[in-house]
């Protein structure tokens, strides 16, 4: 079954589980380039066979994967992503395979996420290292009104950050704890965040391709579970004005492939980083203008990048600052030491997000590129002349796709195929946005003008 620590299994085992758990239909995902998850489902019966020589299906539909004229795709599941969905038992039992995306030819298809992280992850392997993760995806809970609309969002409770007495979704967190735990997700803390009506749940902390599966799963799993109790889970960064936002912290670590200890700890420094750890850190610091498109992916996520609401604006790094585009966690060993990028979001799609990431800390350690001075203190209390040393994450959507096509190593990250398209999807988003007449310029100006 599906779990953090990849234990891998074969196909006997895969046909063994579904029939002792006597599985009717089996869910075979993947992703598109924007990270929405898609779907074919196939009866039990026909298992066998897809793992075996997996199955075919038409790509021209979905987002930027391919033209009519090149449609067929393959589907091959990765066969130690099986798990059973919580939600659908008796006549409905179905078990979940996540599949890689392959061409005609049988070769990877570029233009798959899954595939995008792994050829990142094996960069890494080809310099001996492994990319640990764990993403801290925040979310909020919406109540919605009496005909189900869930506009103007409207929080769950009133609660704040870690607040108990007054958190009406404690509960409701634990049930998503449990459904986690089929899909082997092992949560390691889940609590009531800032805003009202905003959540947070950490899972365990593993190799980049399981907690991007995981992340992938947990969106899925939140609103499912969500539904079930009357609410609406978003992951959208902002959906309400005037208090904190969600976002998708990332922490990460690099370990030697030949020992698995850690390549970021060196107890002697004074942060406790290691020489490559601050290569990688300058690395990330160096192209964070040239992947906030693909972490922030939305034009509401630069409503949640801004000054004010424990977000990061300024592409600086410390140990204790919040307010830092990458911090420093303290650790309590030696092989917990990692770095925490803090601009993702939860719309993100973790596949390319965490392809981006490293490729962005690979390049700091090819080219040793020496980290700036770190700050530990608080960049939006400086005087503004302070402040402008650390240069800035872009404003805007339209900003952050400039960045990103100005950005080689970023570009070669994600391919020509999902770079090309990703920009024509987002550059179409932005063009409508620029087209809406919104709530605030009728409320701003009608009676003025």
């Amino acid at each position: 079954m599906a779990n953090s620590l990849r234990k891998p299994i074969n196909n006997d085992d895969a046909l063994a589980i579904v029939r002792e758990a006597g599985v009717h239909f089996i869910d075979l995902q993947f992703t598109d380039i924007l990270g929405i998850v898609k779907n074919i489902t196939i009866p039990v019966e026909q298992l066998p066979a897809a793992l075996q020589n997996g199955i075919w299906f038409d790509g021209s539909s979905i987002e930027g994967f391919a033209r009519i004229a090149e449609s067929d795709m393959h589907l091959r599941p990765d066969i130690n992503t099986l798990a059973l969905v919580p939600w659908l038992a008796g006549e409905e039992s179905t078990a979940r395979l996540i599949c890689n995306v392959y061409n005609p030819s049988g070769q990877p298809f570029i233009g798959d996420p899954r595939g995008a992280l792994m050829r990142a992850l094996g960069e890494a392997d080809s310099m001996g290292l492994v990319y640990n993760t764990g993403p801290e995806l925040e979310f909020f809970l919406l109540k919605p009104d009496a005909n189900g609309a869930i506009i103007p969002p409207m929080p769950q409770d009133l609660a704040g950050y870690f607040d108990m007495p007054t958190d009406t979704a404690a509960g409701l967190r634990r049930q998503m704890v449990a459904t986690l735990a089929s899909f082997g997700i092992v949560t390691e803390a889940l609590h009531h965040e800032v805003a009202t009506g905003q959540h947070e749940i950490d899972f365990e902390y593993s190799d980049a391709l399981s907690t991007a599966d995981n992340a992938v799963t947990f969106r899925v799993a939140m609103k499912i579970i969500a539904q079930q109790n009357g609410l609406y889970a978003t992951f959208l960064p902002k959906p309400i004005r005037g208090i904190s936002g969600s976002g998708m912290h990332v922490h990460q670590s690099l370990m030697f492939k030949s020992t698995g200890r850690s390549a970021f700890a060196d107890p002697g420094d004074a942060h406790g980083l290691s020489q490559l750890a601050r290569q990688f850190i300058a690395g990330q610091l160096a192209h964070a203008r040239g992947m906030c498109a693909i972490l922030a992916p939305l034009v509401n996520s630069y409503k949640r990048l801004v000054v004010g609401y424990e977000a990061p604006v300024y592409i600086s790094w410390g140990r204790i600052n919040r307010s830092a585009l990458i911090r420093v966690p303290r650790a309590n060993t030696l092989e917990g030491t990692r770095v925490e990028l803090r601009c993702p979001d939860p719309s993100c799609n973790p596949y390319l997000a965490f392809a981006v990431m490293l490729a962005a800390g690979l390049d700091g350690i090819r080219r040793e590129l020496p980290a700036p001075e770190a700050t530990d203190e608080n960049l939006y209390q400086l005087e503004s002349g302070s402040s402008k040393r650390y240069g800035t994450l872009p404003r805007s959507l339209e900003e952050a796709l400039a960045e990103l096509e100005q950005d080689a190593v970023v570009r070669s990250a994600l391919g020509p195929h999902i770079l090309e398209r990703f920009i024509s999807a987002k550059r179409q988003e932005w063009g409508d946005y620029q087209l809406e007449v919104t709530p605030w310029e009728l409320a701003r100006y009608l009676p003025v003008y």
